[in-house]
């Protein structure tokens, strides 16, 4: 046992359980913790605003499966980390967030900045605690990252008041245990089996869980051998590499697209890794009729759409493997869905030559993707580009894509491009944004500069709040409060040291994008974006037929 202030055990906690990298803002009560990390072998990635950190946070959560850890001071820095922390709760990426606090003599009356930080994160955490005994600060570090980590991953805080960071203890970290794996039962297993031999035209529904459980070759596996279609989430884009034949690419968008089709006429949907809140079952299943297989680690959520005739719960590579030594597909016909893939091809290819200018979103996107390699990544922000990058930037290799969809909070792109550079930075990093999510959190291009993490940000510029005014024009015929002005994006991205580029025709575009994605800076591109293609979508949307 060796004597510490508590704020030096945390830190060693943190060291213990693996933690390379704390982002955050400096403050008044987190003092001790600071000098701690000083001291550690953690790097500090000090940010320019607390959202952002906890977004990055969230990102590095997501693409490595260990916990994120962001850090703020109390008050107006904590509400400021909030968002970023709701995002990787409902995203369901594994983040411990750490707030500096008043002591806790001062929380009786009324103090400057004190909130009850432990009832505000409450609603946005799976767990979270106040530290107000040094010797108990192993026991809440060990028990938040293995809270964080485990299905559902997603976020838990711990609040540090200032008094008790800087008393003495005496202690040392928790050893953390490896989780072992949970299988299936044999009866779940000959149930989901049983439904899948009977099926006609079966349809897979394949969500970011298979993703956090490195399914993805068991999937493929699975789906080629009984020749059942897949359809992934937004957030469990590369689970099947998009060029498999099998593969009908994403469905989540609020409206119909050709994959719906492929819903409506399943006679059973096999739901692997799939959560309810990347795209609600009353989209795709409003009156509960269709029969469902749900495949995860955990088990099914209650839904009136989503009751399921097989419920197999256990590690999903496992799972689907021994369902494949029981199901029976040999005298089946191909499902119907798989017919839908030729129209979706020809769909996806119909803008690869268009020259027009602004830019059509298809077009924009379809570039991108020449681009990038198969383990390149990309972090789309939230907006209408969010809903061309679901449906038209495909993936080989899970992870590569990164979309919030569950909580869907704009801002995420720059910060989260900043975690995946540092993740792997060896591969190319693109950042795609509207011009209202750029605009968010653009302080932090500064950050991405001073931590040497070079990416390209590529801004679809409307000049409004695209996603809304798309939704009021659907609804209403009209749009409201939807359109602002813009700085000129090449001279700010100057400013601040980086690279600045302005798209003036539709070939310009990749000639631009690879030379930013060569600069040793971060890079931003300027897109002028044509999104008459959102109304287009929607009439045309409208007019689908279901001839399969």
């Amino acid at each position: 046992m060796t004597e510490l202030n508590t704020a030096e055990l945390l830190v060693r906690c943190l060291e213990n359980e693996g933690v390379e990298y704390i982002f955050g803002l400096p403050g008044e009560e987190n003092l001790h913790v600071l000098q701690a990390i000083k001291e550690s072998s953690i790097k500090f990635i000090t940010t320019r605003h607390e959202q952002g950190a906890a977004f990055m946070a969230d990102v590095y959560g997501r693409l490595t499966g260990k916990a994120g850890v962001c850090l703020s001071t109390l008050g107006p820095g904590a509400t400021n980390l909030m968002t970023g922390v709701a995002d990787a709760n409902l995203d369901r990426a594994p983040l411990v967030a750490i707030t500096g606090q008043v002591g806790t003599d001062r929380m009786h009356i009324e103090s400057h900045q004190y909130l009850d930080l432990v009832a505000m994160f409450a609603p946005v955490t799976k767990w979270n605690a106040q530290i107000v005994r040094p010797s108990n600060t192993a026991e809440i570090v060990r028990k938040a990252f293995k809270l964080a980590q485990t299905e559902k991953p997603g976020a838990v805080h711990i609040d540090l008041p200032e008094n008790i960071a800087a008393m003495t203890v005496e202690g040392k970290p928790l050893k953390p245990n490896e989780r072992e794996k949970i299988f299936a039962s044999f009866q779940s297993i000959g149930q989901a089996a049983q439904a899948i031999s009977k099926a006609v035209n079966p349809i897979i529904l394949v969500g970011n869980g298979a993703i956090r459980d490195h399914a993805s070759e068991a999937l493929t596996e699975f789906a080629t051998r009984l020749n059942i279609p897949v359809a992934n989430t937004f957030m469990g884009k590369g689970v099947i590499p998009y060029t498999h034949p099998l593969a009908l690419w994403s469905v989540g968008l609020q409206q119909r697209d050709h994959i719906s089709c492929g819903f409506d006429h399943a006679d059973l949907v096999i739901a692997v890794g799939y959560d309810l809140i990347e795209y609600s079952p009353k989209r795709w299943n409003p009156d509960g009729s269709t029969p469902i297989v749900h495949i995860g680690q955990t088990p099914a959520e209650v839904d009136s759409s989503y009751i399921p005739v097989a419920e197999v719960v256990g590690d999903i590579s496992d799972s689907l493997r021994e369902i494949l030594k029981c199901a029976d597909r040999t005298r089946k016909p191909i499902p119907h869905a798989v017919q839908l893939r030729a129209d979706m091809v020809e769909d996806y290819e119909e803008h690869a030559y268009d020259e027009s200018f602004p830019i059509k979103p298809q077009k924009l996107i379809y570039d991108l993707r020449q681009i990038m390699g198969p383990e390149d990544i990309v972090i789309s922000d939230v907006g209408a580009h969010k809903m061309w990058m679901a449906r038209h930037y495909h993936c080989d290799c899970p992870n590569t894509c990164i979309i919030s969809n569950g909580f869907a909070a704009m801002g995420i792109a720059i910060p989260g491009a900043i975690a995946a550079k540092l993740v792997a930075p060896d591969r190319k990093i693109v950042a795609v944004t509207g011009d209202g999510g750029f605009m968010m959190n653009s302080q932090e291009l500064e950050t991405a500069l001073r931590v040497k993490t070079p990416f390209v940000t590529i801004i679809f510029n409307d000049g409004g709040y695209g996603l809304i005014e798309w939704k009021q024009m659907n609804h209403f015929g009209e749009s409201a409060f939807v359109r602002f002005g813009n700085p000129d994006f090449v001279k700010l991205a100057e400013s601040m040291g980086v690279k600045g580029y302005r798209i003036e025709s539709s070939l310009d575009f990749i000639p631009t994008l690879k030379d930013a994605l060569a600069q040793d800076v971060p890079a931003i591109i300027d897109c002028p974006v044509d999104y008459r293609e959102n109304l287009r979508f929607s009439r045309k949307a409208g007019d689908l037929s279901c001839e399969i």
